[in-house]
């Protein structure tokens, strides 16, 4: 089991990259035995305007990216930054589809593998009234963040909030050490079936 996750998170100039939307910033934060021991972040250049609902949302408008380094620089430098650490982000097929859709553009290709938080979180707290990320901050006991939709902000609560999913499951299941394949375990099993799959584990 690695000791270290590389918790990411993307604010974009939209939902799909698919459709054109690109990066507009980038946030990561490392966790190493519950501590949080390294960060990176950097707006990017998304060469093209950025919509008024995102500026709104996130407070990153275009003057803020205008000199920004451009995602063909960026995200070797993530890559690099990462090494071979997993990835986890909260919504993870989000950050996923974004961060492939730009190494694709430059010929670079991500071996990391993502585990979804958010997936995780819908386990763990099945009652939460949704699994927004500050929502479940607040559940899992967590300072939450001085301001959310900020990249670094953002990577750096679904961090605590792992580590706040983790101390739960030791807590209310008994498990002594709450393992990766445990959580990627959970990322992949129903709803019903979480508290029978810790148990396999406890």
């Amino acid at each position: 089991m690695p000791t270290n996750l590389a918790f990411i998170d993307f604010e974009t100039t939209g939902l799909s990259p698919e459709s054109g939307d690109r990066i507009i910033e980038v946030g990561i934060a490392v966790l190493e035995d519950g501590r949080i021991v390294d960060r990176y972040q950097s707006f990017i250049n998304p060469q093209a305007r950025i919509p008024g609902a995102v500026v709104a949302l996130t407070g990153i408008d275009d003057y803020m990216v205008r000199t920004a380094p451009k995602a063909a620089q960026v995200l070797p430098e993530v890559l690099k930054f990462v090494g071979d650490l997993p990835l986890v982000a909260h919504n993870a097929s989000f950050d996923k589809r974004f961060m492939d859709s730009e190494l694709r553009r430059i010929g670079h290709q991500r071996t990391n593998e993502f585990i979804c938080s958010l997936r995780v979180a819908r386990r763990v707290y099945p009652g939460a009234p949704n699994h927004k990320l500050a929502t479940l901050v607040r559940l899992a006991g967590v300072q939450p963040a001085q301001q959310y939709h900020r990249a670094l902000g953002d990577a750096e609560m679904t961090a605590r909030l792992w580590t706040g999913m983790v101390e739960n499951i030791e807590r209310q299941h008994g498990v002594e050490i709450v393992s990766l394949e445990l959580m990627q375990s959970l990322q992949t099993c129903g709803v019903a079936r979480a508290a029978e799959t810790i148990a396999r584990y406890a």
